[in-house]
C-alpha cells in the first residue's frame, strides 16, 4: 500500500476542508484572471460560472441575474462563490446574497478590490476614470461603441469632460494592453497613469473561499 505524503495528507485535508465542489458565480468580465487563478493554483474541484460581462452597463440587473443563476446551480454544489463586487446594484447584490446564504466580494466595483479596497477608498480618487485589462480589451465594445461615441462625438465630453485622467489597473504585465489603455485616454482627452495590481483582492477571496 502506498503511504501518502506530508503534501498529500495536506492537500486532500485542505479539499476536504473546503466542503466539496465549489462553484464560483462571476462577472464575464473577470473569466480570465479567474481561469488563470484556478490553473495557477490546482483548484480541480472549483467550476467557474460567468454571466454576461455587458451586465455592468445594466447594473440593475444584476442581482435578478445573480440569484436566478445561484437557484439554478446550488443543488449541484456543496458551497457557492459569487465574485462580484456591488458592482453599482446600490446595495442589492449584498442582499440577495444574504438571503441565499452565498458570499460575495468586498467592496464597491472590481476596480476596488483590484488595488484593494482599504487602498482604493484611501485614494478618494474622484475624477479617476479606471480600466481594467477587460476593460482595455473591451474599450471600444464597452466605452466607445457601447457608449455611442462612435456615432455621437459630442457625447464624449458630455460623459468624460469631469474626469482628469484614466488609470489603469494592470492584472498582467502586458506591454501591448498597456498601449491600449493609453490610446484611450488619448482617446478621452484625459491624463494616464498605469498601476500593476495583480490580482489583487479576487485572489485572496478566492483563495479564501476554496
Amino acid at each position: 500500500m502506498k503511504i501518502p505524503t506530508d503534501r498529500e495528507l495536506t492537500e486532500q485535508g485542505l479539499e476536504a476542508a473546503s466542503g466539496g465542489r465549489l462553484l464560483v458565480l462571476a462577472c464575464g468580465a473577470l473569466a480570465r484572471e479567474i481561469l488563470a487563478l484556478m490553473d495557477a493554483n490546482g483548484w480541480g474541484h472549483v467550476d467557474l460560472h460567468c454571466l454576461p460581462a455587458i451586465l455592468h452597463n445594466y447594473p440593475e440587473k444584476i442581482a435578478d441575474a445573480v440569484r436566478k443563476a445561484v437557484e439554478d446551480r446550488r443543488s449541484d454544489y456543496d458551497q457557492v462563490f459569487v465574485a462580484y463586487a456591488d458592482c453599482g446594484t446600490g446595495g442589492d447584490l449584498s442582499r440577495v446574497c444574504d438571503d441565499l446564504g452565498v458570499q460575495m466580494i468586498r467592496g464597491p466595483h472590481c476596480y476596488a478590490f483590484f488595488e484593494g479596497v482599504d487602498a482604493f477608498v484611501a485614494r478618494d480618487e474622484i475624477f479617476a476614470f479606471y480600466l481594467t485589462d477587460f476593460l482595455t480589451r473591451q474599450f471600444d465594445t464597452f466605452v466607445w461603441k457601447g457608449l455611442k461615441i462612435d456615432k455621437h462625438p459630442q457625447l464624449r465630453d458630455m460623459y468624460f469632460g469631469h474626469y482628469q485622467k484614466l488609470i489603469y489597473l494592470a492584472q498582467t504585465d502586458d506591454p501591448d494592453l498597456t498601449a491600449r489603455a493609453q490610446e484611450a485616454a488619448d482617446r478621452l482627452g484625459l491624463a494616464f497613469e498605469r498601476r500593476y495590481t495583480g490580482y489583487g483582492e479576487l485572489a485572496t477571496a478566492l483563495g479564501a473561499a476554496v
